[in-house]
């Protein structure tokens, strides 16, 4: 039976890139993002050019409500994850003091809320059935303050901090957690 990976952020960049590396390794996958005729390409792609299946489902999950409603469709649909990739998230850049709050507030709950919640949400089936990989992309940006890109700066640092942790809390549980950080 094959396994299952599920990809946020994967209409391109490196959500795109790891579609790619998943399908490649016979995983089916499960891509997420905004951009959902992006995704329909990206599906036909991988499936013409493996023998996997590709569900995609266009979500914004910058929004407070959608780590549980994308849990609750995979559920209804009897999916499995068994590797899930919180590659979702954007920056922003200008002084702190000037900037649009409602841009913040998206970016802090998409690259720290969602991440959080989806791994809280998906960790315990994992945990059940004593398999799972969860892939937290972080960035070198969690090594160092960043002026006038702050708050981007400060939650890939959290997203770096909550892998470590969560990490030593599933050791040798048959769950792997890591971080990747591109620089």
């Amino acid at each position: 039976m094959a396994k299952t990976a599920l990809i946020t952020g994967a209409s391109g960049g490196i959500g795109y890139e790891l579609a790619k590396v998943f399908a490649a390794n016979a995983h089916d996958l499960i891509l997420v993002a905004r951009s959902l005729d992006k995704l329909q390409r990206i599906q036909t792609e991988l499936t013409q050019a493996h023998d996997i299946q590709v569900s995609v489902l266009g979500q914004d999950l910058s929004q407070p409500d959608s780590p549980l409603d994308l849990f609750e469709r995979m559920q209804q649909q009897g999916l499995t994850v068994d590797a899930l990739v919180n590659n979702a998230g954007f920056g922003d850049y200008g002084p702190f003091a000037e900037c649009d709050w409602a841009r913040q507030s998206a970016l802090l709950q998409l690259n720290m809320v969602t991440l959080t919640q989806l791994t809280r949400l998906f960790l315990p089936p994992m945990l059940e059935r004593g398999y799972g990989k969860i892939l937290n992309v972080a960035s070198t940006a969690a090594f160092q303050p960043g002026p006038f890109m702050a708050t981007y700066y400060a939650s890939k640092s959290y997203v770096m901090s909550f892998t470590e942790a969560l990490a030593h809390e599933v050791k040798g549980t048959g769950i792997g957690v890591s971080a990747l950080c591109p620089g």
